[in-house]
């Protein structure tokens, strides 16, 4: 009898990888960028209050950001029928869905209660989001070892992943003020949310195929992960730069809602600004494979933090006009769209390198970094616009005129200055550190495959 196996379709996999980012990022933008906000505008809480819960967010982030590493681990020693990496992605996805539900549900308590429950809601989320987040990204270098492939799968996942996010960032301000305002308007948007992530979550699970590109290896110990991560210098290095950008960008981005509240003074102007923000970062995906065709990574990623920073420089000298404003975010977005994507794909490159260097490949170990990274970012960024909202006033303020100018700086500041000071050391740091270039990257992958270590 002979046994007719099926060709892994490229095509099938790219699509429903990519498919399955959608409503994941519905979700991750929800908690990452408005959690702060549905605490200062929905549920009001008092300064006092406002500063324990951002704290212990930022320890809750901080733990599950080191929790990471130990997930990856897991995650690459998981043998099951249904490989390394879908138990995780539909018992986290399932896990996740109802603990953001819960997050912005009206638990009917106050003060220090309010705050202790949501804390250990809040450290379950992170945790439930880590089950899934380590296993999906980590799919990406599992489906083929093509750089140009890597960057095409990456770039439409990317894209359908923006869809997801500024799905958010435009609907949230007008549906929910339309369902009322309150905490049940803000949860009724977080079902449909959800909802979206557990259909495109499915459509992954089903869809994609793995193949088998990489030769069985022994697991992986607890006592061997320190040794993955920190032996592995370029993975550091990108992780450091990473984590540079990430807290600039998020900073900028969860702002957004103060700003055009308090400082261009109409809220209402948000939805249409994120949606021109939203087009750019598109544009930015769609164009990336299309650009680094034609340029080295290097360049490309110098470029792109010329136009991030020029996009600053004109935000934060131009008056209040959408004009100016909107330039301002096409050219922020377009330039972040193509760091973010280059970024993605320094850290794919990393597993073949310290599989090389190492002689072991830890697919999720190192991948495990991307959701470490995102994380200490926004862990970074949600202090610092907390602490700029409490001490500029904002808080307190019932009214955007109850803001002073001072007040007012403080959050431009925070925002427009900071901000890409963090993206310029990242780029510098990456600039000074990472090695792996193309040619460099084509001579591991060949060795490898001399060692017999990849098929």
């Amino acid at each position: 009898m002979v046994t007719v196996v099926r060709p892994i379709s490229d095509r099938r996999n790219k699509w429903a990888f990519g498919v399955g980012t959608i409503g994941r990022d519905m979700v991750y933008t929800l908690v990452s960028m408005f959690l702060v906000v549905y605490l200062t505008e929905v549920v009001n809480l008092p300064d006092d209050q406002l500063w324990w819960a951002t704290a212990l967010i930022l320890a809750a982030r901080l733990f599950d950001a080191v929790a990471d590493i130990v997930m990856g681990a897991i995650v690459d020693n998981t043998r099951t029928r249904f490989g390394h990496y879908k138990p995780w992605i539909a018992g986290g996805a399932l896990a996740s869905a109802i603990i953001t539900t819960l997050l912005f549900t009206n638990l009917h308590l106050s003060g220090g209660a309010f705050v202790a429950v949501f804390a250990l809601l809040y450290l379950l989320w992170s945790l439930s989001w880590t089950a899934n987040d380590i296993p999906y990204w980590s799919l990406l270098p599992a489906l083929t070892l093509d750089q140009k492939q890597r960057e095409s799968f990456g770039s439409l996942a990317k894209i359908f992943a923006t869809i997801g996010l500024f799905t958010v960032v435009v609907a949230i301000v007008p549906v929910t003020k339309a369902l009322g305002g309150d905490v049940r308007a803000w949860t009724m948007f977080t079902i449909a949310v959800v909802v979206v992530m557990l259909l495109g979550q499915s459509v992954t699970l089903f869809g994609v195929r793995e193949p088998n590109i990489a030769v069985p290896q022994e697991r992986t110990t607890l006592k061997e992960i320190a040794g993955v991560v920190f032996h592995n210098d370029q993975l550091l290095w990108t992780a450091i730069a990473m984590v540079l950008f990430m807290t600039g960008y998020v900073t900028t981005t969860t702002f957004g809602v103060y700003f055009f509240k308090y400082v261009y003074r109409n809220e209402n102007m948000y939805s249409p600004f994120a949606a021109v923000l939203g087009v750019a970062q598109l544009i930015g995906y769609a164009t990336f494979p299309i650009v680094s065709k034609r340029m080295k990574r290097r360049t490309l990623y110098t470029l792109a933090t010329a136009l991030i920073l020029a996009g600053y420089a004109v935000f934060f000298f131009s008056p209040m006009n959408m004009i100016f404003i909107g330039l301002a975010g096409l050219l922020l977005f377009l330039g972040q769209s193509w760091v973010t994507l280059l970024m993605l794909v320094f850290l794919t490159d990393t597993i073949e390198y310290g599989q090389w260097k190492l002689g072991r490949r830890n697919v999720a170990v190192t991948f495990a970094l991307q959701p470490f990274i995102n994380k200490v970012g926004a862990a970074l960024a949600t202090q610092v616009v907390s602490v700029a909202v409490i001490i500029s006033g904002v808080n307190r303020a019932v009214t955007p005129d109850d803001v002073t100018p001072g007040g007012l700086l403080i959050i431009k500041i925070a925002m427009l200055i900071i901000p890409p000071i963090l993206i310029i050391v990242g780029y510098l740091i990456y600039r000074a550190k990472y090695r792996i270039d193309e040619g460099m990257y084509a001579s591991l992958v060949a060795d490898l495959k001399e060692r017999g270590q990849l098929r």
